[in-house]
């Protein structure tokens, strides 16, 4: 293929995948960006297409929809990328991508400490990239960004000017699409962990070694909002990881945290961002499962005015949703018997299944099984550097309930 190539011969050596009759392209010409295997037709040639491949994608009357990756490997075996198909996924368009993406967060944000680009909420199905300064940490989720992660990461230095490119690719995801989980440096030089200043706190990424992509950002808002309840408050920060929420109730005036964390390594680096911040005196952290840690609370009369629980995904999907919704109401019960009269309770969600109705009932149930009355105060999500993708459900996937209980 070359430059002097028309447009129409361009487009027509691209192979095509179609929908099924059942399938409902209305949908997909809104704007919905994935369509499951269950909706396209599953040929010979649609299954010899590489794991990764760009293909034109037709409705069942053989009417263009759009341009989209392939990988027959994946449930999520189609990923919508440009509603024209002569466009060409090259290098000038991850380029135009990134820009637009880093155009939004620039304007939100001083310092350039957020997610740059957010999956489907920013044009790029499946890719996630995280900026810690001069560090971009990329998790190519989808086998059609993994093909193509060199001219990727081109693109985003040229984009952004950042120095450093870590590959993150541990995670089920990227187990789903048939790819390796092997994390590298890609580009640049990593020295040691990263201070990141949000809210009024130091917080410690430790981008090789931390989860994920080495800090959340996600919860940015949420840990504002905690924070102004924070002033004269002894609060305890359950699922704490590098202390998100503890550390923001330290720089809104609470006069003590307590963190609590199954990961020692993610205590370790809240420890260092209170010492960071100036707030190791008043900083505690106690290791161990999150629901034992709160009985033995209990079990010693220890009362907190405000208690902050952000446990991890207990709804990862539709099919673990009552067990997860269980769960979510377990631990509103047991976080509510901890909190002094008069204080606040902070329950989050970062299960996409679990839509907010859904987990605020759970969670105000289990409120009312511990005896409590509540006040719902505030409701949040995730931070506009985490943008939602109109017709995606599950880049909505954060929730947090902020709650005055008598």
């Amino acid at each position: 293929m070359t430059d002097t190539q028309p447009p129409a011969q361009i487009a027509t050596t691209r192979p095509v995948v179609r929908l099924k009759p059942k399938a409902d392209a209305l949908r997909i010409r809104r704007g919905a960006p994935w369509v499951y295997a269950d909706d396209i037709v599953t040929d010979r040639r649609t299954k010899n297409i590489a794991p990764g491949a760009i293909a034109v994608l037709q409705d069942a009357e053989r009417q263009e929809i759009g341009l989209v990756a392939v990988n027959g490997l994946s449930k999520i075996m189609v990923r919508m990328l440009d509603d024209d198909i002569e466009a060409e996924i090259d290098q000038a368009w991850f380029k135009a991508r990134f820009s637009r993406a880093l155009a939004l967060r620039e304007r939100l944000y001083d310092a350039p400490f957020y997610r740059l680009v957010h999956a489907e909420g920013d044009g790029l199905p499946g890719v996630v990239v995280d900026r810690f300064g001069e560090i971009c940490v990329v998790q190519a989720n989808a086998a059609w960004a993994d093909t193509r992660f060199d001219m990727l990461v081109d693109a985003l230095v040229a984009a952004t000017g950042v120095a450093t490119v870590y590959k993150s690719a541990s995670g089920r995801t990227r187990e789903l699409e048939g790819l390796d989980t092997e994390s590298k440096l890609v580009r640049g030089a990593l020295d040691g962990l990263v201070p990141v200043v949000m809210n009024g706190a130091t917080y410690l990424a430790d981008i090789a070694g931390g989860q994920k992509t080495g800090l959340f950002y996600d919860q940015r808002p949420n840990h504002a909002f905690a924070a102004s309840l924070a002033e004269g408050a002894r609060v305890l920060d359950v699922f704490s990881h590098v202390g998100g929420f503890g550390l923001a109730a330290l720089a809104g005036g609470a006069v003590s945290a307590l963190a609590v964390d199954g990961s020692q390594p993610a205590l370790d680096l809240a420890v260092q961002g209170a010492a960071a911040s100036g707030f190791a005196d008043r900083f505690d952290t106690r290791k161990g499962d999150a629901f034992k840690t709160m009985e033995a609370l209990l079990e010693e009369g220890a009362s907190f005015d405000l208690v902050i629980a952000d446990p991890p995904a207990f709804a990862p999907s539709k099919k673990a949703l009552q067990n997860g919704l269980t769960a979510y109401s377990r631990v509103a019960s047991m976080s509510a018997k901890l909190v002094a009269p008069g204080g606040y309770l902070v329950l989050c969600s970062c299960s996409h299944a679990a839509e907010l109705s859904k987990f605020r009932q759970a969670s105000l149930r289990g409120v009312a099984r511990a005896g409590r009355s509540a006040q719902l105060i505030g409701t949040g999500g995730a931070g506009p550097d985490h943008p939602v993708h109109a017709a995606l459900a599950e880049s909505s996937y954060l929730k947090a309930l902020f709650l005055r209980l008598d």
